[in-house]
């Protein structure tokens, strides 16, 4: 096989792992896909978001019985502790049910086009009714776009991009890999991104990103 072009002659570009390819616009490009019921790495951030907020109010709510009453009066009663477990059991409930309806909704699959250079890493975040191969033909076409040759099929899959974060490495604070999960997290202060990668990709591009992200605390998984 030419080492230039994937197994269907699609992608033009230098191969540089098992999935990721150096296009001739200068950029990485890759496209990661998984069941989003067998891998619940988005379900546990949704989760992890949540416990956030609800430890900010909690926190809250502590402080102001604090300045009303002089002093942080917990709940004894065990009607309020039971209701109170059973409004957490609701809530969890609630997000997994969310969660089971999005994933139907995007066709039980997450597939996401990654773009990345030497300023930043761009997740790009497909419809759902793109198939694997017409997403390659997506990434295609934003080479062709790049290159100054693209048709009038790239616009028409351009505007089918659903998401797109972008992670410029310079603002980055926290990089924290993690193999098992094949995800490596990309934290700016205020905004975080996730970058999916095959276990054949892991190790190039968490090397890749942590190398340039100069003002970020990296943890390596």
């Amino acid at each position: 096989m030419n080492n230039n072009q994937n197994s269907n002659g699609i992608i033009n570009g230098e191969r540089i792992t098992e999935n990721i390819y150096l296009c001739p616009d200068g950029k990485y490009r890759w496209i990661y896909e998984f069941p989003m019921l067998k891998n619940p790495v988005i379900l546990f951030t949704v989760f992890k978001v949540l416990g956030m907020s609800a430890a900010i109010i909690a926190i809250f709510a502590l402080l102001v019985d604090l300045i009303e009453d002089g002093s942080i009066t917990p709940a004894t009663d065990p009607d309020e502790l039971m209701i109170g477990f059973w409004v957490i059991l609701f809530f969890i409930g609630v997000v997994i049910l969310s969660y089971i309806i999005l994933a139907g909704m995007y066709g039980w699959k997450y597939m996401v086009l990654f773009e990345m250079d030497e300023e930043k890493v761009v997740h790009i975040q497909m419809q759902s009714q793109f198939k694997k191969t017409e997403a390659i033909g997506w990434l295609t076409a934003m080479v062709g776009i790049a290159s100054g040759r693209a048709g009038a099929i790239g616009t028409g899959i351009l505007a089918a991009t659903r998401n797109t974060s972008t992670s410029d490495f310079i603002n980055v604070r926290k990089v924290i890999g993690n193999r098992w999960m094949h995800v490596i997290k990309v934290n700016k202060l205020l905004d975080h991104n996730q970058i999916y990668v095959e276990p054949s990709d892991y190790d190039f591009v968490f090397r890749y990103i942590s190398d340039r992200c100069v003002n970020a605390k990296v943890r390596k998984g």
